[in-house]
């Protein structure tokens, strides 16, 4: 019998017709921990401005609430590849939660004193203007987490925690001079990123005009 133009296509004999996997729900391990870090923090800046902002027991615990933050980015986004959980919503809310609970760090540092105001505006203004351009080059392909990227991250959430903690002594160097670090690997990657990014649209602006 031959088929309509509205029929579907014969499947191939013997073999059953494969069903494409159902796509994840919004409700999975991965998105739960990202919504916990968001969740965490108005907790966490509560937590550091507690009793004035100086008292070594509440930042003791803030620092305990910022490094189950820093954790949960650890894991959400390894299982939401592992486990095929990459989801629209995760796309979106896992920077946001990210930039999110750091900013909260160096903005209330910044308030309490304890990190200068330059610091924070260096890093943040970095990690605003990374996400703008890698929205502004999408179109051309995605810029991928450079080694450089994501040691700058480890050392910044290693740095900024250190200040959340009351330190003083030798802890108080230490922590400066990670923050120093933390800081010079932030504008260095960035530079990296912008050159990635004027690459990858000039590479793709002349594949469009070899296109046309």
């Amino acid at each position: 019998m031959t088929k309509g133009p509205g029929a579907p296509a014969a499947a191939h004999p013997g073999r059953p017709a494969a069903a494409a996997p159902p796509a994840p729900g919004i409700w999975n391990i991965a998105n739960m921990l990202t919504m916990l870090r968001l969740l965490l923090v108005p907790v966490f800046v509560a937590l550091l401005f507690a009793d004035g902002g100086h008292d070594p027991k509440w930042r003791a615990v803030a620092w305990a609430s910022f490094a189950v933050a820093m954790i949960t980015d650890l894991f959400d986004g390894e299982l939401a590849r592992r486990k095929g959980l990459v989801t629209d919503f995760g796309k979106i809310a896992d920077p946001i939660a990210d930039k999110a609970i750091m900013g909260a760090a160096l903005i209330g540092l910044s308030v309490l004193g304890d990190l200068p105001w330059w610091v924070t505006i260096v890093i943040l203004a970095r990690e605003l203007g990374i996400t703008l351009m890698r929205f502004w080059v999408i179109r051309y392909g995605v810029i991928p987490a450079s080694r450089g990227g994501k040691l700058k991250t480890l050392t910044q959430g290693i740095a900024v925690g250190m200040y959340v903690l009351e330190l003083t002594g030798w802890l108080a160097t230490a922590r400066a001079v990670l923050m120093a670090l933390a800081v010079l690997l932030t504008v260095g990657t960035a530079l990296d990123y912008v050159g990635q990014a004027l690459r990858l649209r000039r590479e793709g602006l002349a594949a469009e005009h070899a296109g046309r």
